[in-house]
C-alpha cells in the first residue's frame, strides 16, 4: 500500500514593523530628529516628541524643509537614565477647541514620573501652562513606562513599568496599592488648578480595601 505523505507546512511571512524613525526618514528626508520616543497626529500636522524634551511640530501634507519647536521643556525632563525623558504625548479629544495635551516625562529631585497637561496659543505650546496631573516616585531609572492614551470614554489611561531593575524586585506589579506596574485610569476633563484629577466611578477597584481606586489593570503573576 502506498504511505501518503505530506506536505511541509507553509508560513507567512513576518511582517516587518519599522519603527517611527525610520517611518519619517523615509517620508520626509529632509528632517531630522534626536532620540523620538513618539509620533503623534492632530490634525494637519505631526508631532515628535524627542526623549531630551522637545515636541517638534511639521505639517504633514507638505514636504518640510524642518520641524518647528511646538514645547521645550528641556530643563524640566531628567534623562539620567537610558530609559528616562519625554515619553509620552497624547491630544485631547478637543484639542481644536481647548487647545490641550498630555505629556509624560522623566524628572529628578527627586527621582519621578510625572503626567501634566500643557496648553497651546497660537500653534505653539505655552510651557508656562503646566498643570500637573499626576507624580509617581520611581526608585530606579529604568523600566518607567511612559505610554499613555485618551479612551473612546474620554478618559485617561495611564501605563507606569513596575519601577525598574530586574524581575521588579520590590513587587510593584502585584501590588494594587502601587501605581507601579500598572495601567491607571483616570477622569481628566475637569482639571483646574484648584481640581485634580477624579477617579471614575465604574474602575474595577473603586471601594476596596486592598486596592488603590486609580488602577485599571495589573499584572497578577503568574
Amino acid at each position: 500500500s502506498s504511505q501518503a505523505t505530506q506536505a511541509p507546512p507553509t508560513h507567512a511571512p513576518t511582517p516587518s514593523v519599522e519603527s517611527p524613525k525610520v517611518i519619517l526618514e523615509k517620508a520626509f528626508s529632509s528632517l531630522s530628529f534626536s532620540r523620538l520616543t513618539n509620533l503623534v497626529q492632530a490634525g494637519d500636522r505631526l508631532f515628535v516628541t524627542e526623549q531630551v524634551g522637545r515636541v517638534m511640530s511639521f505639517p504633514s501634507t507638505l514636504e518640510p524643509a524642518e520641524s518647528a519647536i511646538f514645547l521645550d521643556i528641556r530643563s524640566r525632563v531628567s534623562t539620567a537614565g537610558n530609559e528616562e525623558g519625554l515619553l509620552g504625548l497624547v491630544f485631547d479629544p478637543k484639542f481644536e477647541a481647548n487647545g490641550h495635551f498630555y505629556v509624560y516625562y522623566s524628572a529628578a529631585g527627586p527621582r519621578r514620573s510625572v503626567v501634566s497637561r500643557f496648553t497651546q496659543r497660537d500653534g505653539v505650546a505655552v510651557p508656562e501652562s503646566e498643570l500637573v496631573v499626576l507624580e509617581v516616585p520611581q526608585p530606579f531609572s529604568n523600566h518607567n513606562g511612559g505610554q499613555h492614551a485618551v479612551g473612546p470614554d474620554g478618559m485617561l489611561y495611564i501605563s507606569l513599568g513596575d519601577g525598574g531593575m530586574g524581575c521588579d524586585p520590590q513587587g510593584n506589579g502585584q501590588n494594587r496599592f502601587d501605581q507601579l506596574g500598572s495601567i491607571l485610569r483616570i477622569d481628566v476633563p475637569g482639571l483646574t488648578p484648584n481640581q485634580g484629577y477624579r477617579v471614575p466611578p465604574n474602575n474595577p477597584f473603586v471601594g476596596s480595601t486592598d486596592a488603590r481606586g486609580e488602577v485599571w489593570a495589573y499584572w497578577a503573576g503568574i
